[in-house]
């Protein structure tokens, strides 16, 4: 099971930091990535880390603003947020792909549809 925490409301060029906890099992073989949801919009891809930690991919929207990252013995990933902009407002949903291999790329890594694990969400806000 994966829990993530640590959103709430701040103000435009705040900074935040998520965690996402998995209890239960270790993550230490999945492919974690990190997606929001805004009001009235699909879900979308943010940011993904392979199981070791050595690559990570972001959404251009995040790109050089956000930085994922992980630690394995606390079971653990998380999603360190600077410069937020109203627009990153959403719920932030962590999830596992546990089949994925070492080296999935980008492509396959931002596919909402590889994960299988889904975390509860957390709240985002981010004011003008």
């Amino acid at each position: 099971q994966l829990q993530a925490s640590g959103g709430g409301l701040v103000q435009a060029g705040d900074s935040l930091k998520l965690s996402c906890a998995a209890s239960g099992r270790s993550i230490s073989r999945d492919l974690m990535g990190w997606f929001r949801q805004a009001p009235g919009k699909e879900r979308e891809f943010v940011a993904a880390i392979s199981r070791t930690g050595g690559s990570t991919y972001y959404s251009d929207s995040v790109k050089g603003r956000f930085t994922i990252s992980r630690d394995n013995d606390k079971r653990t990933v998380y999603l360190q947020m600077n410069s937020l902009r109203p627009e990153d407002t959403a719920v932030y949903y962590c999830a596992g792909d546990r089949n994925a291999i070492l080296s999935a790329g980008p492509l396959y890594s931002s596919n909402q549809e590889n994960y299988e694990s889904w975390g509860q969400g957390t709240q985002v806000t981010v004011s003008s």
